[in-house]
């Protein structure tokens, strides 16, 4: 299953401060690269580099959203105030986040139902693995990529298909 329920943008999903994250403001001109967040993971130093993309390809219509998730181990225990309060503090993030919700099993959200049936380049589609695991959509809000958590966020392939799906 590939991008068969529609558009992420369609999705509605709650910002982490309240309110709408608005996804639909993204439509037709804005990639973004959609990540499970946590703040006490190993892999959290990841949101450098995440912030870091979102700086460097904002003016091509590229954004991060960051979104909170406490299913890996208790990685993201959390309030709103607290996660966004962490993230600018620590790491100075500007990207937009959601709400904290479950990626994975029965109570799983309806952004990640949308985003799991995507496989990556060996071929995992399905549950989210673990924090910081990466999807990348395109300004139509299809999947185009998806990374494993281990993934650095500037790697050459995240680079590479930010760039391929920007087309510029």
């Amino acid at each position: 299953m590939t991008n068969a329920e529609g558009s992420v943008f369609d999705v509605e999903i709650g910002a982490l401060r309240g309110g709408s994250a608005e996804l639909g403001r993204f439509a037709g001109n804005t990639a973004l690269l959609i990540v499970n967040v946590a703040s006490r993971c190993g892999l959290t130093p990841q949101y450098n580099g995440l912030e870091k993309l979102h700086e460097r390809y904002a003016e091509r219509g590229f954004a991060v959203l960051g979104v909170p998730c406490n299913q890996f181990m208790g990685q993201e225990p959390g309030t709103s105030e607290e996660i966004a309060e962490f993230c600018s503090a620590t790491y100075g993030v500007t990207f937009p986040m959601t709400e904290k919700v479950d990626v994975n099993g029965e109570d799983r959200h309806p952004l990640y139902r949308r985003l799991t049936g995507f496989p990556d380049a060996e071929g995992h589609s399905g549950d989210v693995r673990w924090n910081f695991e990466k999807f990348l959509v395109d300004a139509d809000g299809r999947v185009v990529a998806r990374f494993a958590p281990q993934t650095e966020p500037e790697s050459d392939e995240v680079v590479s298909a930010i760039e391929r799906v920007l087309g510029r």
